[in-house]
């Protein structure tokens, strides 16, 4: 079992056949006594998805699918992956082999995989000058 966002659990109830006006209350008073909590799921969501090697940019467009716009992801990243650019660099050197000079056509591709990831173009150029990457 998971945590689940009040837009999750809504969803999932009009799927069923119920209707959302009827449901959205019942959902507001389990969010009254605790039982679902939309930044407790923001922050479980997050960090799982940092852990498999998502960045902020994916994460924050995710959690905004399922109904969630305020969550500090800066701080979740540095509690659990030691800040974007750590995660970055972690999933950069799993991946790919250190070449310190690569083709513009390998880079390119390096690069977009990591912006599918979710991490932003200016993340990447300062990961790519921590590790002194040099592109031909």
């Amino acid at each position: 079992m998971r945590e689940h966002s009040q837009r999750e659990l809504i969803d999932k109830l009009a799927l069923r056949g119920y209707s959302r006006a009827d449901v959205e209350p019942i959902i507001a008073e389990f969010a009254e006594q605790g039982w679902q909590d939309n930044q407790r799921f923001a922050e479980c969501y997050a960090r799982q998805r940092m852990i498999k090697g998502y960045g902020p940019v994916r994460i924050r467009y995710e959690l905004q699918q399922r109904g969630i716009t305020e969550v500090d992801l800066e701080q979740l990243a540095e509690d659990n992956v030691g800040g974007w650019i750590n995660s970055l660099l972690q999933i950069y050197e799993n991946k790919f082999d250190q070449q310190p000079k690569l083709t513009r056509a390998e880079w390119l591709k390096r690069s977009r995989f990591l912006q599918q990831r979710g991490f932003s173009h200016d993340m990447i150029k300062q990961m790519c000058a921590e590790l002194k990457i040099k592109i031909a």
